[in-house]
């Protein structure tokens, strides 16, 4: 087994993250998770939500992600997500912006909207803008 946790963040784009860390947490489905040093196997699916990270030095960090797969193991966690954005990266008016795009996509009453997708794009938007700012 490794002596130190690894986080390895990866997206359709490349990877994000990929650094020893004390512990994160993890948005799962059936709710958050914490993983530290030794933390058991498994393999989760990940919701739209929040990675909060805690490195070694005692800072810490917190990621959007959108869906998406965690699997821990041998003291390596793993995400494999949609999307993935650094808080202090997250652009808030751009953010804004699709919220407001959502938020008007829903409130209409037009056959040709994808509600189900627009619901979607408006927690996406929110959870960005939730993030945005955070250390």
């Amino acid at each position: 087994m490794a002596s130190e946790l690894n986080l390895e963040i990866v997206t359709p784009f490349g990877k994000l993250l990929d650094s020893n860390i004390k512990s994160c947490t993890v948005p799962g489905t059936q709710g958050e998770f914490q993983v530290l040093q030794n933390h058991a196997a498994l393999i989760s699916t990940v919701e739209i939500g929040s990675v909060k990270v805690e490195y070694t030095d005692a800072k810490s960090a917190y990621i959007a992600v959108s869906g998406g797969f965690c699997e821990v193991k041998d003291n390596r966690v793993t995400i494999m997500v949609e999307s993935a954005e650094m808080a202090d990266q997250i652009d808030a008016k751009r953010a804004e912006a699709a919220k407001k795009r959502a938020e008007e996509r829903l409130s209409s009453k037009r056959a040709d909207i994808d509600y189900n997708r627009a619901k979607l794009a408006l927690v996406r938007a929110t959870n960005r803008l939730k993030i945005a700012g955070r250390p």
